[in-house]
């Protein structure tokens, strides 16, 4: 059964001088976070087959994060769309995702993420940073994909796990 797993990136930093705003880093919590959600990924088996990340610094570092900390076997793909991309956009990348991927996480920014969970599921949420979701999509093949044909079966706020601990 496909799953679409939605990842807004963790707490940037506003305080590091930047050229630009796809440059911004996470600050600590947001490091935090990442780490947190990661192991909790793993922990309950819900690791990705493939994610699919936007090229921003603070995009790029949650899911590396994430897949450090929760030890998956999973490959990153940063697709340039997804920095400032609108829901349709999402879904166009994930239609083209091959079948033999379960899960499929897509780690981005707001109001993208929000827009995306609401477009597949009709579920309104404010996705707040290192927020997680999973969306059921009900046997639906990657390439038809469309409005209303999710579920959304999991919302997870890094305020609501664990503290990450470093396996050292």
């Amino acid at each position: 059964m496909p799953y679409l797993m939605l990842l807004r990136h963790a707490k940037s930093d506003w305080n590091q001088p930047v050229d630009s705003d796809w440059q911004r880093p996470l600050n600590n919590r947001g490091v935090r976070s990442a780490r947190a959600v990661g192991a909790f990924v793993a922990r309950h088996r819900l690791v990705p087959d493939l994610v699919l990340v936007s090229p921003a610094i603070r995009t790029a570092t949650t899911a590396e994060l994430a897949v450090e900390a929760g030890g998956w076997n999973t490959r990153i793909s940063k697709e340039p769309l997804l920095y400032g991309a609108a829901p349709s956009d999402v879904i166009n990348l994930a239609r083209e995702v091959p079948n033999q991927v379960n899960r499929l996480m897509v780690v981005g920014h707001e109001p993208t993420m929000s827009g995306t969970l609401e477009l597949i599921c009709g579920t309104r949420l404010r996705v707040l940073t290192a927020t997680l979701i999973s969306i059921n999509l009900r046997n639906t093949a990657w390439e038809n994909l469309r409005r209303g044909v999710g579920e959304p079966e999991l919302y997870i706020r890094p305020r609501l796990l664990p503290p990450y601990k470093d396996p050292d």
